[in-house]
């Protein structure tokens, strides 16, 4: 299946399919803990999950070492993908960390401290199954603290022309991946798996095991490199002929009787959970390695031959995009076919502006501590005449007042009786203009507040968007105060 087709088949999903939204950040209940043995090293290992902080992230912690080294879950620490994703610090490593990465983001959790009494995470049965049983035993905590899901809203591309490896995210309302493999294999053949909506990982991908093919477990075998392998913790695909002595062999190294290869071509060490178990492994590895991101993202995730190596450097590419892009992160979606929340004839009650000075349209959005409004500039605005006439530009100080008399809206949301009181602003600080304002444009209008309001201070960070395109931005403070009886 090409790129091209792909593309073409995401936009023609039905875009009815609704899903549960995460709007908080999540933990664990309490600690649960994990022993097993680390595939590379042979290391027994024991692992405890722990709740943590909000905004603490994922971090591993080494107990077994003087002053308990922490290492945060972070691309830029990634030392290694030749045999799984390792990190380093200060020279601290932790190996194999994708696969509970991958049950972590499986299940929404945001913040843990994982410690361990050795470098390398137990594989267990090859799959994040084990991880997110774990999880379920002892159950995932909502926190009070709001998850920063940031979207990628142009195409970033990855590819690398020596492994023939292609990586894109698209533009998407859910994080969603595709993975297909092809190893030119008449075993495998060409598979490819998706996951449309993360809360689908639990059953459809986190049972899925490594794989690897015989000549692959030949070569670690005979280096030494696998030391914890063990036959029921991947699946080992026969891509050759295999003579009896060889099979004997095996059967006496992984202590199994009665080794043979199956007719699809399977050692039969185990059951295959599904027919194209190894590409859903092969998304599984792409769901933790990019949890190395360190955010959550929206976007769709088509990866042709992927591997750990490029499922960082893809990392690094995204986690380079926010970087970059962050500051569109809390952009506010206005919908002209939205209702608003506040029309002009409310706004104009609530407010003692008038025409032809009063600049906001409509409220789309309001809370609490928030408020968007909306201001459609014209050519037929007054102060056009004046400012500048042949070269209509909205003057800076209005757009001022445009975010001033929205803000006066928040501030008066917050009292039973609106209508009794009236908002003058104190203080206007940090103003920028980034971009002119010219007719045509629909302003954005984003008010939040920056402290609860005391004593009739309101506190506010105002910014002004035309599209996803920041124009102006100010701190504001006002009086909320009654109105004067005549």
């Amino acid at each position: 299946m090409s790129e091209d087709t792909l593309i073409s088949d995401i936009k023609n999903k039905s875009a009815s399919e609704e899903y549960p939204t995460t709007q908080n950040q999540h933990t664990l209940k309490g600690s649960v803990t994990l022993p097993g043995t680390g595939l590379h090293t042979g290391q027994k290992v024991t692992m405890t999950m722990k709740p943590a902080n909000p905004g603490h992230g994922i971090r591993f912690k080494r107990i077994d070492l003087p002053d308990q080294p922490i290492i945060r879950a972070d691309v830029d620490y990634v030392v290694d993908t030749s045999r799984g994703t390792t990190l380093e610090l200060n020279g601290v490593k932790i190996s194999t960390v994708e696969h509970v990465l991958a049950a972590l983001v499986g299940l929404n959790i945001d913040n843990v401290l994982i410690e361990l009494d050795g470098d390398e995470i137990p594989i267990l049965d090859g799959s994040s199954k084990q991880f997110i049983d774990a999880i379920d035993s002892i159950g995932v905590q909502e926190q009070d603290a709001k998850r920063v899901v940031y979207s990628i809203d142009s195409n970033i591309h990855y590819y690398d022309p020596v492994k023939n490896v292609d990586m894109l995210a698209v533009p998407s309302n859910e994080y969603q991946i595709t993975t297909l493999i092809d190893f030119n294999s008449p075993v495998l053949g060409t598979q490819h798996a998706t996951l449309k909506h993360i809360t689908e990982f639990k059953d459809e991908i986190a049972p899925c095991r490594t794989f690897c093919f015989l000549h692959e477990l030949e070569y670690l075998l005979d280096n030494n490199l696998i030391k914890g392998g063990d036959l029921s913790n991947a699946i080992v695909v026969v891509d050759k002929v295999v003579s009896d002595n060889e099979l004997s062999r095996l059967s006496e190294i992984f202590n199994k009787k009665n080794i043979k290869v199956k007719q699809e071509g399977i050692l039969n060490n185990i059951q295959l959970h599904f027919t194209n178990e190894p590409a859903r492994h092969k998304l599984l590895d792409v769901v933790g390695d990019l949890a190395l991101v360190g955010h959550a993202i929206k976007a769709h995730i088509i990866a042709s031959r992927p591997g750990h190596a490029s499922n960082v450097e893809f990392a690094k590419k995204i986690k380079q995009y926010i970087k970059k892009n962050r500051h569109l992160s809390d952009i506010p979606h206005y919908d002209p076919n939205q209702e608003a929340i506040y029309d002009i004839t409310q706004i104009e009650n609530s407010l003692p502006h008038k025409y032809p000075f009063l600049l906001v349209d409509k409220i789309i959005e309001l809370s609490d501590n928030r408020v968007v409004g909306i201001k459609n500039v014209t050519f037929n605005e007054q102060f056009f005449q004046g400012h500048f006439p042949g070269n209509p530009v909205m003057p800076g100080v209005l757009q001022i007042e445009a975010l001033a008399q929205t803000g006066g809206i928040l501030a008066l949301n917050n009292y039973s009786d609106p209508e009794n009181y009236d908002t003058y602003f104190l203080k206007i600080d940090k103003v920028r203009f980034k971009q002119r304002v010219l007719p045509g444009d629909t302003l954005i209008l984003k008010l939040d507040l920056l402290n609860p309001i005391r004593r009739g201070i309101c506190e506010m960070r105002g910014t002004v968007y035309v599209g996803n395109k920041l124009v102006t931005e100010a701190e504001l403070v006002a009086q909320i105060v009654p109105k004067q009886k005549k």
